[in-house]
């Protein structure tokens, strides 16, 4: 395994991260137990969580993944787990966080940390991350942006806490070192320029990381983001790289074929566009040609990507999770790299 910094925080990850949002729904306290020790035991020293996990969001399940990765951290040596975890946002109806939760305001944000590291059983997070924008914002398989949500049904403007308030909040908590770093998730170029402009203007904490959906039907990323990363120093940690199972190729052969897809039926938008079947048929056949699974090739395009610093990789059985944290040692041939990028411009980001 190989780990990088988290942007310019000083912590060092491991290239491949564990996913974590199918921890008590899809998968018991005892089977994430299980792959929480493989994963550590094998190099991967991030954890990723949320408080709204497990997904999908269901009043009855969630912070059950908090809860489930808190038995087992006590029972580690705390400094050798880098764990990320999530305060969710308003505008989701999620009524059961928070009662909405409302805002990102300072009540909010505490209030999240209190009860994510009371079901932790941790007195820090590693990295501690806004899960999605508190503004109007494109996000979850919306793909254009529409300035009429910036007014509710009477006209009036909406009132969204403003990002430096939501960065005082944070930088509190690194004061108080309930958190050692920041990140954002499923965030837009201007908003990430925004927090890095704002944190500079008034000396307030810097993030380190933006969590993002991205892989070989999702290239949104390159589009604008990956200059900032680069020249802002900042870390990618990419999100759902086998886009919900599509890249494995199994709906390809099977579209009832057991999975998130079919077992949440009405979840996850983002993959019922029209081009995801076509595309993720292509995709398949072209790492058959090659002599890889069609996972086997998702996974490896997205781990060595230059601008990723960690992928997250999920899974609801120890033989997925083995395979999917193998692919780090699997090193595309270019002549594959080229015919990926040859359909990637035939069949651009069906699913952005």
């Amino acid at each position: 395994m190989e780990y990088t910094e988290l942007g310019t925080s000083g912590i060092k990850i491991s290239k491949v991260c564990l996913g974590t949002m199918t921890y008590g729904d899809q998968n018991t306290e005892a089977e994430a137990h299980e792959q929480l020790d493989y994963a550590l035991a094998n190099g991967i020293n991030y954890i990723d969580a949320a408080e709204m996990y497990p997904v999908p969001p269901r009043a009855e399940t969630c912070t059950r993944t908090e809860t489930i990765i808190g038995t087992w951290l006590k029972k580690q040596p705390r400094d050798k787990v880098i764990l990320g975890t999530k305060v969710a946002g308003p505008r989701r109806g999620m009524h059961w966080i928070r009662g909405g939760p409302p805002s990102l305001d300072r009540e909010n944000i505490r209030s999240a940390i209190h009860d994510s590291l009371k079901r932790l059983q941790t007195d820090y997070i590693d990295l501690y991350q806004i899960h999605w924008p508190e503004r109007n914002v494109p996000m979850f398989g919306e793909y254009q942006f529409e300035p009429g949500k910036e007014f509710d049904t009477d006209g009036n403007a909406k009132q969204w806490v403003p990002i430096r308030n939501q960065l005082e909040t944070l930088a509190e908590l690194i004061q108080e070192g309930k958190v050692r770093a920041i990140g954002l998730s499923n965030e837009q170029p201007w908003g990430v320029m925004e927090f890095l402009r704002i944190a500079k203007e008034y000396n307030l904490s810097r993030i380190a990381s933006i969590q993002n959906c991205y892989n070989l039907m999702n290239r949104g990323m390159e589009f604008g983001m990956t200059e900032i990363l680069y020249r802002e120093k900042v870390g990618l940690l990419a999100y759902s790289p086998l886009a919900f199972g599509h890249l494995t190729g199994k709906y390809v052969e099977d579209p009832q074929a057991k999975g998130r897809v079919t077992l949440f039926l009405g979840y996850a938008q983002r993959y019922k566009k029209p081009g995801v079947p076509p595309t993720s048929a292509a995709y398949a056949a072209l790492a058959r040609k090659y002599g890889l699974t069609p996972a086997q090739m998702a996974l490896s395009f997205v781990m060595h990507r230059w601008f990723v610093t960690g992928t997250l990789v999920g899974a609801t059985s120890m033989a997925q999770l083995k395979e999917n944290m193998g692919a780090w040692n699997t090193q595309l041939p270019t002549e594959l790299l080229q015919e990926i990028e040859q359909l990637h411009l035939t069949m651009m980001n069906p699913a952005p």
